[in-house]
């Protein structure tokens, strides 16, 4: 194939592959969850063999070495550990991750997680009047992590910003 063409046809083929994985987000997707690597992060298979690692859009765990880190794990995993969940995801974050929100039935799992104090809203990347909501009700009521004074926020401790 002469140079030029062969750049041409690489071209439209990437531009087809960028095309597709714009069209890949805003996807609903279900599978059955694997594994659970934290209080906002899972594994699903959808499928006999597609693993997506998926992280729960608008919220924001401690961290496993965090006060309540292995709390918010453990609620996770007793949410969608083994069941058959849908995902809607919306974006793909810069470590390979789909953002999504995640429905274990009727349950909006990412909400119930805030709503059990077992994670903050990450208001950096939402303004969800929902999540909002659940974590001032959380806070309030010191459901979970709200029942320490003052708890460190999971982006602040992976900073090493730890409130003293």
């Amino acid at each position: 194939m002469h140079p030029v063409l062969s750049a041409i046809a690489f071209g439209f083929v990437t531009l087809l592959l960028g095309i597709s994985d714009a069209l890949a987000e805003n996807r609903t997707t279900t599978g059955k969850v694997v594994g659970v690597h934290d209080g906002d992060t899972l594994t699903l298979l959808a499928g006999r063999h597609d693993e997506i690692k998926v992280r729960l859009e608008g919220i924001d765990a401690p961290e496993i070495g965090q006060a309540f880190g292995k709390n918010s794990k453990q609620a996770l995993s007793e949410m969608v550990f083994g069941k058959t969940v849908k995902i809607v995801i919306s974006t793909t974050d810069d470590y390979g991750r789909k953002i999504a929100n995640v429905y274990a039935g009727d349950v909006w799992v990412n909400l119930a997680m805030v709503g059990k104090g077992m994670a903050w809203q990450y208001v950096h990347y939402s303004h969800d009047p929902k999540l909002k909501q659940a974590e001032a009700h959380a806070r309030a009521q010191h459901i979970g992590l709200w029942q320490d004074k003052n708890p460190t926020p999971p982006w602040d401790y992976r900073h090493g910003k730890a409130k003293k």
